[in-house]
């Protein structure tokens, strides 16, 4: 379900002290009902299943559209490894508080350009960054008004100038219309697999 954006910034999260000139593009309550101790589950289920669920295990317009963005990547060099987190930008990470530093960075992804930042009890950081924009994914352990827990997910960007300000304004009703319901699927879909494994 997507979220306002006050749902991301009205917590007290670290990310607010890394990722300053970065907006929020958008915030997502995640189909990840659990306890307060959840969120390593959390952390390690969307790394674990990234390679395989999404978007390979997404509809097929998903999964056209994550093709045609990859040609189009490859085609204009949008993706290229000069234009990545430690080319076109440094990372994040490299200019973390002193206590963050000394936090675990967190686990990274093998086949999804995300390198993570930090890991903490209850958010995880990681980021990403082609010709277009810099990016982050934040994911948070949250408790709602009922007293329930969940995961939420915010893309916080930084678009590349003009390029970036007019890709991400062109991808907007196809990331909210079509393929982050289709994440959040997935994502409930692994999330009960991994609960009945239990």
């Amino acid at each position: 379900m997507k979220l306002p954006n006050s749902a991301h910034t009205r917590r007290p999260w670290r990310i607010h002290e890394v990722a300053d000139g970065f907006q929020v593009e958008d915030v997502w309550a995640l189909p990840t009902p659990g306890g307060p101790d959840d969120f390593p589950r959390l952390v390690s289920t969307m790394v674990s299943d990234s390679d395989s669920s999404f978007p390979d295990g997404a509809n097929v317009v998903v999964r056209f559209l994550w093709r045609v963005r990859e040609k189009l990547g490859a085609l204009l060099g949008w993706d290229n490894k000069n234009a990545g987190v430690g080319s076109r930008v440094i990372s994040l990470r490299d200019n973390l508080p002193s206590d963050l530093q000394e936090a675990p960075r967190g686990p990274d992804f093998t086949d999804v350009p995300l390198t993570s930042i930090y890991l903490l009890p209850d958010e995880w950081a990681s980021e990403m960054a082609n010709r277009t924009v810099h990016s982050v994914m934040h994911v948070a352990w949250v408790q709602d008004e009922s007293g329930a827990y969940r995961g939420q997910m915010t893309v916080l960007i930084k678009p590349n100038g003009l390029l970036g300000a007019a890709y991400m304004a062109a991808i907007k009703p196809f990331r909210s219309l079509i393929v982050l319901p289709a994440l959040m699927r997935t994502i409930k879909r692994d999330w009960s697999a991994h609960a009945e494994a239990r």
